[in-house]
């Protein structure tokens, strides 16, 4: 399941989104979370599926890649929906010993596990077709303006760009790590809730140390490389907006011209 985790890497293929600017998918990825909250009714969610389509479509990622990168949330997934669907008061539609399932509950738990799915594949679109290194140039670019009120803004893009760089890294450290200590007799699965967190630990403490190792050995590479912060550096490659990255806003701006109208405007 570790494996199947798509936040944070990149897939390379030849796409009108890989060449597209960070700046565009970022705006973009950003845009389309808040968009989904907007949405108030079912029909409205026929939206951001067409778009999710047409993105996906156009990105050239194989669309299995995407999905199994759900697998990891299912978990998270039921339990959010679990909680909204016993816990949402309202007029009731099915109850059964102490438990009832409201109207309300039941469509709070719907949407909910909707904008769950969508916000997961939308993030994994951005990822999936943007290097570690043009996501941070995309993020220093558009936190420009929070330099005027002192914020580190190269070495907070770098940080969040290094995080997510490391997703797929520690994943694979954490798959490696638990197939070794099977292989030693380790049960992580069987047992009560406390058995199975204390048996966590031949696993969280050989990869905090990998983690803090491989935080080391960056540093000292930043270093070695005469890194000094942002202040003065230049770009081998800059960021410039072509013709695609402008259509891309307006196809992103007709999206939300769409989607107000369908979530809000028009009521079902």
């Amino acid at each position: 399941m570790l494996r199947d985790i798509t936040l944070g890497q990149y897939y390379q293929t030849e796409s009108v989104i890989h060449r597209m600017d960070p700046r565009v998918k970022l705006v973009g990825t950003i845009g389309f979370i808040i968009s989904l909250f907007l949405i108030k009714n079912y029909i409205g969610y026929v939206v951001p599926v067409a778009f999710l389509a047409l993105v996906i479509k156009t990105s050239n990622v194989p669309f299995k890649f995407m999905v199994k990168g759900m697998k990891a949330i299912v978990f998270l997934l039921l339990i959010t929906m679990t909680f909204n669907l016993f816990l949402t008061q309202g007029d009731p539609l099915v109850t059964f010993w102490k438990l009832t399932i409201t109207k309300e509950g039941f469509e709070l738990a719907t949407f909910m596990a909707l904008r769950l799915i969508f916000l997961i594949i939308g993030s994994s679109i951005m990822t999936l077709t943007t290097t570690p290194n043009n996501l941070t140039d995309g993020m220093e670019s558009l936190m420009k303006p929070l330099k005027v009120i002192k914020v580190p803004v190269h070495e907070v893009s770098m940080m969040m760009s290094i995080a997510l760089r490391f997703i797929p890294i520690l994943l694979e450290e954490t798959d490696k790590i638990m197939k070794a200590q099977i292989a030693r007799g380790a049960d992580f699965e069987s047992g009560n809730l406390i058995k199975k967190a204390k048996s966590l630990i031949p696993l969280l403490v050989p990869l905090f140390i990998s983690a803090f190792r491989r935080a080391n050995d960056l540093a000292m590479a930043m270093e070695a490389r005469c890194y000094r912060g942002g202040e003065g550096r230049t770009k081998m490659k800059p960021l410039i907006y072509k013709k695609r990255d402008f259509m891309g806003y307006l196809v992103f701006f007709l999206y939300l011209v769409v989607t107000i109208m369908v979530g809000i405007v028009i009521k079902f």
